[in-house]
């Protein structure tokens, strides 16, 4: 947004705008809550001006302009996808459908396939970033990669579970995500006898599959 010195000036891009003046930042926003009637967490502002009057003493006045909040609503996250696909080099597609609580995001389009390269890394990036500022929680998948990587996931922990079972020595699986690492429990505790934990701190952690006893 371009900022215009000219107090007089009625030629804001945001016909929301509005400016305030006041001797102090908290006089002035006190004064924004009130003339606009919001709260301060649904106000947005800029430091217009900040002047020393001299009227015979130093009297220093604080210009803002203020206008309302843009609400975080349900198209939050298309919102910000569209942003995204617009500048990301990428000719992908995607369509949506909501259950509950959840925003399911699936993507098409003939990159698709770059979304899934590495473990999904680029997809999973899409949900986090997704997540960051949508109301409601986001999940994203693309030619059943989810459905997919969960078997995967399941199949290769209870493979693991049941040796530990048979040797009763532990067994460190290899760092994951907090998706991953969710799946491994889920499928272990399913297991008689053995149990599983995390091990380190980060968004990254490793699996340890283990006897109940231990």
């Amino acid at each position: 947004m371009e900022k215009n010195e000219n107090n007089n000036s009625q030629n804001n891009s945001n016909p929301q705008e509005q400016e305030f003046k006041g001797r102090n930042l908290e006089d002035v926003i006190s004064l924004a809550e009130h003339e606009m009637k919001l709260t301060r967490d649904q106000i947005t502002y800029e430091i217009v001006a900040e002047k020393t009057k001299l009227f015979g003493i130093k009297c220093k006045e604080i210009v803002i302009r203020a206008w309302p909040k843009r609400a975080q609503g349900e198209n939050a996250a298309i919102e910000f996808l569209e942003q995204i696909l617009e500048i990301l080099p990428l000719n992908l597609t995607y369509h949506t459908k909501k259950k509950r609580d959840m925003l399911y995001i699936i993507f098409e389009g003939p990159d698709r396939h770059l979304l899934l390269r590495k473990d999904g890394a680029l997809l999973l990036a899409f949900q986090h970033l997704l997540n960051k500022v949508s109301p409601r929680k986001v999940q994203t998948d693309c030619d059943f990669f989810r459905q997919k990587k969960e078997q995967e996931l399941k199949d290769h922990a209870q493979h693991v579970a049941h040796r530990v079972q048979e040797t009763g020595e532990k067994e460190i699986l290899d760092y994951m995500n907090p998706y991953e690492r969710r799946i491994i429990h889920v499928a272990v505790n399913q297991i008689q006898g053995i149990t599983s934990e995390s091990i380190g701190d980060g968004f990254l952690k490793r699996m340890k599959i283990l006897p109940v006893n231990d």
